[in-house]
């Protein structure tokens, strides 16, 4: 096969598709509403899922209505972004935003929460082509010298839709109903896909295309089963190492073993393996991938620390992470002006080093520690991650000539969320097993009024220290006990994110050494910028994912 060079890039002074400027102003403002209802619906889903669990009932299956969408959501990106790479962004971008509102349309329909679990996973197919295909489209139609303009605009989108999302969602659903909650996205959605259709213009395809069916269809499957093994098995040990779950992983292992003997002899693969004999691409995969373990597995728990082992409210918890998003943003931006002048892989160290310490910090936070401690941690968290995130993918992005853009920017966005599942799956087990030998300890050594039998009750169903009314029916001896348990599990999840963070600085040291200064500024900005709008859409479903209930409302 032929080998990948390097350092192709692509002189990015002009844009890939030029057009008039109110054709590019058009089509900017249709991606931008079409990015906003995607950052919207995480949040006003969160927002309204008590009153639809006491509307449809399934409490026990609360977690598959985000779950469902990340999952599919997950599993599609490569193929979205292969076949955007074939037939051009425009179709796969209106086909995406298609499926997407008829997900949307059905859950406002739905009947049961089955429905709208099944619903939900068929929203997150058309959410898979949104932000990558929408990302992508914006590094074809800009130059250079409206990159700081087109970012500031993109982050107020993102920015926008985080701080209305849940005001909107909770106005909606108790002045309206629920079901309003997706029903408002559909005329939002029309007008962007109407816009898109409109004013984006592509050349034609000349030749056409192969499309790597079985590939695509294996990949699909196997990733499916491996992340139904994961978010079912985070549970506790007990059930991520159940002989089910070993079943399920054990078929998924098969399936991408045959999806790899399969992508060997196919004529335009989805995932072309000969981009693993780069070695940038291959390191920074791998480290995106751990980088994905430590980002999603660890910050995720950090609202359940802080209500659980804290006792803070859900508006407190929530308003934790702002800190660690501001200094996200903050450090992507110097990141990217350092990276035109030291090169990517020093930055990569260093954001790696500040990530590192940030969970060490946080896993020595105590109880008592004065809580300023806990937001200076978060800050060094965010930081980190915002030197790192964005700095692996414009290495990639680099490294491949611009026909292999689309799949490896793809690839990319799709390792850093299946690290994120599997974060998600090790540290949630791990969670629960220290949380159960916690309070076992406690209720063994007969100091407390702590039984047995009620501390694997707490320890299977820690809803008691998140649930204010369930919270104010405890003995204040008995709240201090589980709060002082929650404290030290969490906190050892948070050195979980820490090993994983430290593996992925090991990691980073492989990646190869570079001339001071980028041969292409231009194109650096360009994928800078399409970068930071991807990992804030990412922030926004898992932030949507973990949080708590409550309250349920009737």
């Amino acid at each position: 096969m032929e080998e990948i060079s390097e350092t192709q890039t692509v002189d990015s002074d002009k844009p890939l598709l030029e057009m008039s400027s109110r054709r590019r102003w058009a089509v900017t403002a249709g991606l931008m509403t079409g990015m906003f209802i995607a950052a919207l619906e995480a949040t006003v889903v969160g927002t309204a899922m008590p009153t639809v669990i006491a509307s449809l009932g399934g409490i026990n299956h609360y977690s598959w209505v985000f779950s469902a969408y990340l999952v599919t959501s997950t599993v599609t990106v490569p193929v979205w972004g292969k076949l955007s790479d074939l037939y051009g962004r425009r179709l796969l971008y209106q086909i995406g935003i298609g499926v997407f509102l008829l997900g949307t349309l059905l859950s406002g329909f739905s009947a049961s929460m089955t429905q709208l679990i099944i619903f939900r996973a068929i929203q997150g197919l058309g959410a898979g082509a949104l932000v990558p295909l929408a990302m992508t489209i914006i590094g074809d139609i800009f130059t250079l010298r409206e990159r700081a303009k087109m970012q500031a605009y993109f982050s107020g989108v993102w920015g926008l839709s985080s701080v209305i999302g849940p005001v909107i969602g909770g106005f909606i659903t108790d002045q309206i109903s629920w079901r309003w909650v997706f029903f408002i996205n559909l005329p939002i959605g029309i007008l962007a896909a109407l816009i898109i259709g409109l004013a984006l213009k592509e050349p034609k395809q000349h030749e056409n295309p192969t499309i790597d069916y079985a590939g695509a269809g294996l990949l699909m499957l196997a990733i499916s089963l491996l992340m139904l093994a994961l978010v079912e098995g985070g549970a506790s040990l007990a059930t991520l190492f159940s002989p089910t779950n070993l079943l399920i992983l054990a078929a998924a292992t098969v399936l991408l073993l045959i999806f790899f003997l399969v992508e060997k002899r196919a004529k335009d693969p989805v995932i072309p393996f000969e981009l693993f004999r780069n070695r940038t691409v291959s390191v920074a995969v791998a480290a995106g991938f751990l980088a994905g373990v430590a980002m999603f597995g660890a910050i995720s728990f950090v609202p359940l620390f802080a209500q659980g082992a804290l006792g803070l409210t859900a508006t407190e918890a929530g308003s934790l992470l702002t800190p660690l998003m501001l200094s996200w943003v903050l450090m992507s931006v110097v990141g990217g002006r350092l990276l035109l002048k030291v090169g990517y892989r020093a930055i990569t160290i260093v954001g790696f080093i500040i990530l590192t310490v940030g969970f060490v910090l946080l896993a020595l936070f105590q109880r008592e520690t004065a809580r300023f401690w806990l937001y200076a941690d978060l800050v060094l968290i965010g930081a980190g991650l915002g030197l790192t995130m964005l700095t692996l993918l414009i290495a990639v992005q680099q490294a491949v000539e611009r026909t292999k853009l689309g799949v490896v920017t793809s690839l990319n966005q799709f390792s850093r969320a299946i690290g994120g599942a599997f974060g998600v799956a090790i540290m949630g087990a791990s969670l629960t097993a220290g949380l159960a030998t916690e309070l076992k300890k406690v209720a063994q050594s007969g100091n407390s009024n702590l039984t047995i039998e009620s501390a694997a009750e707490f320890a299977s169903n820690p809803n008691a220290l998140i649930d204010p009314q369930a919270k104010a029916n405890l003995p204040n001896e008995t709240l201090e006990i589980l709060q002082t348990a929650m404290a030290g599990s969490v906190n050892r999840v948070f050195w979980l994110g820490g090993s994983f963070s430290a593996l992925a600085l090991l990691v980073a040291f492989l990646l190869p050494r570079q001339n001071n200064k980028f041969e292409n500024s231009a194109e650096v900005e360009k994928n800078f910028m399409i970068g930071e709008k991807m990992f804030m859409a990412e922030q926004t479903v898992i932030n949507a994912e973990s949080e708590p209930i409550t309250k349920i409302r009737h």
